[in-house]
């Protein structure tokens, strides 16, 4: 048997504490599948004294990760700090110079620096493993890099934030406001106590970017991605989508067409028989269209200690199999200096047109003048329906619009037209709606 895979871990939280507890539980059942021991030689955490419910005897503590990486005597890095800069940065860095492995969970840091880690590992040789930076414990990273290899990607999406999902499977199922949701997910643990990077759809964004690069070979672009969170999806959206065939989901997709690719994250309305719009709570889903393959979908756990820790050590155990000399997976699929310049799409029209609601005064002329709004921008309506929850004079109304399929832009000048007609309440809301073909 080979000698042992010595590794070192930064970031003792949810994920890191899984991690070391299932490493140690079963040694034995991975020194049999990965033709070597594992072992866990160094660890770095904030805090020395935290009981975590794990033995860590034996084992070398660093205060700091970069440290660690320095001094340790270890053949892997596994970095579950977070964050984009910093001592993730630093240390990942420190790990590539001095010619060691990265396994890492850390989205965010790829989205910002994977390009140019790509290019480190690369010229030394050296691995970097980030399943758990996508999908929890979702396989899709593996997919993409090796079992899907050969396919040309066409269309890439899902749902990839577990708190968005799951707030948004509550606002239905219970007719709660998104606030109060959001309050339960805090409690529950789903989503942190500043709530700003799930909810707005960053988490999904960096996620996003990450895959768009494995599909299209290009290098990633996160701040080329339209982003639009959920914090603005009423109890009243959640009730008509249903009226209307459709559940609410925050979808990131990325696609690649004639003039570009394009990258985009908001909620979207998917029809309630889909296989996707099944999909509720924290779980995640990933949609892959391929020319070979068509298209498949994966549904799993997008977080969790166990289930990013799961990630994480078929990462480890990857690197424990490969040998000296082997060639290497490239880190973002191709070599990073075959990555394509990454060429934004040109607007164009969205197929699976737009709901839109408005609250509007109610008073003669107003659903004619909304109508006249959307034909003079060159928008063809499904449907059109007006309703009211009140009986006295002047009270608001809603009134809910379905397009067929139409340019953005054109939408976004409609809606600026009839806010300035004065009998619009409130700011109206806006979602495309997305007819998936199969799933």
């Amino acid at each position: 048997m080979a000698d042992a895979l010595k590794i070192g871990i930064a970031g003792l939280g949810t994920v890191g504490a899984s991690l070391v507890r299932i490493i140690q539980q079963r040694s034995n059942a991975l020194a049999v599948a990965c033709g070597r021991a594992i072992t866990i030689t160094a660890v770095s955490a904030r805090n020395r004294n935290k009981d975590r419910g794990v033995d860590l005897s034996g084992i070398t503590w660093f205060d700091d990760p970069v440290a660690l990486v320095e001094n340790a005597d270890i053949d892997v890095f596994v970095e579950l700090v977070g964050g984009v800069d910093g001592a993730a940065d630093l240390s990942v860095r420190a790990a590539l110079a001095r010619g060691i492995h990265v396994v890492t969970a850390n989205k965010a840091l790829l989205a910002r620096h994977g390009v140019e880690f790509a290019r480190l590992a690369e010229e030394k040789g050296l691995l970097i493993n980030y399943e758990a930076a996508v999908a929890g414990g979702i396989p899709v990273i593996k997919a993409m890099r090796e079992s899907l290899t050969g396919n040309n990607f066409s269309r890439v999406y899902g749902i990839m934030n577990g708190t968005c999902n799951y707030i948004l499977t509550r606002m239905e199922k219970e007719g709660l406001s998104f606030e109060a949701c959001l309050k339960e997910a805090q409690r529950l643990g789903y989503a942190e106590a500043d709530p700003t990077f799930d909810i707005e759809g960053n988490d999904t964004a960096h996620k996003l970017a990450i895959l768009t690069t494995l599909a299209f070979g290009s290098e990633i672009a996160v701040d080329d991605i339209y982003l639009e969170g959920i914090s603005n999806i009423s109890i009243e959206d959640i009730n008509a989508a249903a009226e209307l065939g459709y559940r609410i989901k925050l979808l990131g997709v990325a696609q690649r067409t004639e003039t570009g690719i394009e990258q985009r994250v908001h909620p979207t309305m998917v029809p309630l028989d889909s296989v996707i719009a099944q999909v509720d709570g924290v779980t995640n889903a990933v949609a892959l269209e391929s020319d070979i393959l068509g298209e498949l979908l994966m549904v799993g756990p997008g977080a969790g200690g166990n289930a990013t820790a799961s990630a994480v050590l078929g990462d480890i155990t990857d690197i424990a199999k490969s040998r000296p000399g082997a060639q290497q997976v490239p880190v973002l699929g191709r070599p990073a200096a075959l990555l394509e310049h990454y060429r934004q799409a040109k607007m164009k029209s969205h197929e699976g047109g737009y709901f839109i609601r408005l609250s509007v005064v109610d008073r003669a002329g107003v659903f004619a003048s909304i109508a006249t709004k959307m034909a003079e921008n060159g928008i063809s309506l499904e449907s059109i329906v007006q309703r009211s929850q009140y009986t006295t004079a002047d009270a608001p109304v809603t009134i809910i619009l379905v397009t067929h399929a139409t340019m953005e832009n054109a939408v976004r000048k409609a809606v600026s037209a009839i806010k300035h007609e004065g009998y619009l309440i409130g700011e109206p809301q806006v979602i495309r709606i997305e007819r998936p073909k199969t799933v």
